[in-house]
């Protein structure tokens, strides 16, 4: 009889959450995060529960007419931990170019949902981040 992980693949976990961004899913995106989950943005601020973080993407994605956020980078850094940079492209409801945005992120998972997400600019910066996370939480 084999047993079968308990630990979820935050790696997976973190594509169908990009997935449901992508979708606009607003209500399997708030799934992905923890009551008193906490954001913090690079430029936007600090927001507190998942409820607030829905609202944040709601706003955010409602002023694009186009919107698709693609994975550059993945990995599971251990203890909860994992490093992302991800691609955002997309138009303005109104406009005629294409903006397109790069940020790093790292996340920290507590039982399969994010506890904590936080945006950087520079991505070393975010990775050293991640690694230490990952270290204090072993």
């Amino acid at each position: 009889m084999s047993e079968e992980s308990t630990t979820p693949d935050l790696v997976e976990l973190s594509r169908r959450a990009l997935e449901a961004t992508n979708r606009r899913d607003f209500d399997a995106v708030e799934g992905f995060y923890a009551l008193d989950a906490v954001y913090r943005g690079t430029e936007i601020g600090t927001f507190e529960g998942a409820t607030a973080i829905r609202g944040l993407l709601e706003d955010f994605l409602g002023s694009y007419q186009e919107f698709r956020a693609e994975r550059e980078e993945i990995s599971d850094i251990g203890n909860g931990v994992t490093f992302a940079v991800t691609i955002y492209k997309g138009r303005l409801v109104g406009g005629s170019g294409q903006l397109q945005l790069r940020f790093p992120s790292v996340t920290v998972w507590t039982e399969g949902l994010i506890e904590r997400q936080t945006d950087y600019m520079d991505i070393d910066e975010a990775r050293a981040a991640a690694e230490r996370l990952a270290e204090e939480r072993g």
